[in-house]
């Protein structure tokens, strides 16, 4: 392995450590006992779900390939499971609401644990049901897991601030330190084990397991409508009433949508995009590199939360920087010759692009815990689930055609189209913090009309 790797890495490490041992008390709030438990429980449990799917990352494209696949067949498989998602992500998000989201995150280990179980089969049908299964599972993942941390959050009486510690923490852990060690795990058992590239799906499903088990004995039921009268079109129709009549809710799934969609289309880009001449790259430890970035966006956006700034704020930049990454690989290509040398190590254009990579990945680690934390403040509880699974619909159907036409279009025109749409984030989240302060003013005035009798 290059030492530019090992540069890399070594450098936002020292980053991430420094500023976690740099924090101040402006940076740290107080909270009780009780809080901290609940909010461990949570983190510990996030972190085994993560973990789950995190260890199926790095080897999903290379296992596919290595059953025979061309690049065509593989991006059937992933529309499969983005058209899965947006198919019956709102149902199951609305089931999650009415039935309960404690059930909806068990449902979610078993349909990952069934999906992994798929990736034994060279069978493309096989591996399409796999597909649909982790689809299903993905819709559950980043609806009723949040859904169930605020319900129970509100209902056990904490500080409603105190829910950006929690997001922050768990987005640092799972999505970060996690994911860093799930990568380097799959690379070991994958290359120096030499078990191959389905081993990291066998030990996900372990992880899921564990974790389902500290969910049914440690976890309380709760819902969005329980009432009986309100059937799943009843749901649907509330949700889009919601979405439809707040423009705050309405921008914040438009904002959502858009970056998602373009960070799901990365993920299956940066491979190619790295390698675009059938280079040797260590998959797992770039995987890991990534997700050490993303520790250092959620850092970053701990002590943004910890420090009361405003969201909607900060998050205008964290928008525009990742349009310009993402738009890194279409001037590298423009500025440094590409070679016709196949194989070999990674090139000036790959160390470019991946500092890039980098970079918005930075970028991913402060957009988790900053939408949470905008999510709970706009979305109403009794169809939380259902509305979160609806935001997700236009960005599976984004990412379907895109995946659909990958070999019709160069890569760099798909990058493009990814910085694009991050720009247009920028643009609606400058948008959502106008209409934010304009409602919170109006609310405001009306507020002190009605006190304004009273005083003498």
């Amino acid at each position: 392995m290059e030492m530019f790797y090992y540069l890399v890495f070594g450098a936002l490490g020292a980053v991430v450590a420094a500023l976690e041992l740099g924090k101040s008390g402006k940076d740290r709030v107080a909270t009780s006992p009780a809080f901290n438990s609940f909010k461990n429980n949570y983190i510990l449990v996030y972190s085994l779900m993560m973990s789950g799917d995190w260890l199926q990352g790095p080897y999903v494209y290379f296992l596919y390939s290595q059953y025979g696949f061309d690049k065509g067949d593989i991006g059937r498989l992933f529309i499969a499971g983005f058209g899965s998602s947006m198919l019956f992500g709102t149902i199951v998000g609305s089931l999650a609401d009415k039935q309960g989201r404690k059930r909806a995150c068990v449902t979610y280990c078993i349909t990952y644990i069934l999906s992994c179980f798929t990736k034994h089969s060279p069978q493309y049908k096989i591996l399409m049901i796999g597909r649909v299964l982790g689809g299903i599972a993905t819709s559950l993942l980043f609806s009723a897991f949040e859904s169930w941390l605020v319900a129970e959050h509100n209902k056990k009486g904490f500080d409603p601030q105190w829910l950006s510690i929690t997001f922050s923490k768990a987005i640092f852990l799972g999505n970060g330190l996690v994911a860093i060690v799930a990568g380097l795990f799959a690379n070991f058992l994958a290359d120096n084990m030499g078990f191959g590239p389905v081993a990291p799906f066998d030990a996900a499903a372990c992880f899921l397991a564990i974790g389902m088990a500290i969910i049914l004995s440690s976890w309380g039921e709760n819902y969005g409508d329980s009432s009986d009268n309100r059937d799943l079109m009843t749901q649907f129709k509330v949700a889009a009433k919601a979405i439809a009549s707040d423009e705050k809710i309405a921008l914040l799934g438009a904002i959502q949508s858009l970056f998602e969609g373009s960070m799901y289309t990365f993920v299956f880009l940066w491979t190619p995009a790295l390698s675009p001449n059938d280079e040797e790259i260590p998959h797992g430890f770039i995987f890991a590199t990534f997700m050490l970035s993303s520790m250092l966006g959620s850092s970053i956006a701990s002590r943004l939360l910890a420090r009361k700034l405003k969201v909607e704020g900060y998050m205008q930049i964290v928008f525009a920087v990742s349009a310009f990454t993402l738009f890194l690989p279409v001037v590298t290509n423009s500025l440094v010759p590409p070679s016709s040398e196949k194989g070999g190590s990674i090139k000036l254009g790959g160390c470019l692009q991946l500092l890039g990579f980098c970079t918005f990945e930075s970028c991913v680690g402060i957009f988790w815990p900053s939408i949470m934390k905008m999510r709970s403040q706009y979305i109403p509880e009794e169809a939380r689930s259902t509305i979160m699974n609806f935001f997700r619909i236009p960005l599976n159907l984004f990412v379907c055609v895109v995946l659909y036409n990958v070999n019709a279009f160069p890569i760099t025109v798909m990058f493009g189209m990814c910085s694009i749409f991050l720009f247009m984030a920028a643009i609606l989240q400058r948008r959502l913090m106008v209409v934010s302060d304009l409602h919170k003013s109006t609310k405001a005035v009306e507020m002190n009309a009605e006190d304004e009798p009273l005083n003498p």
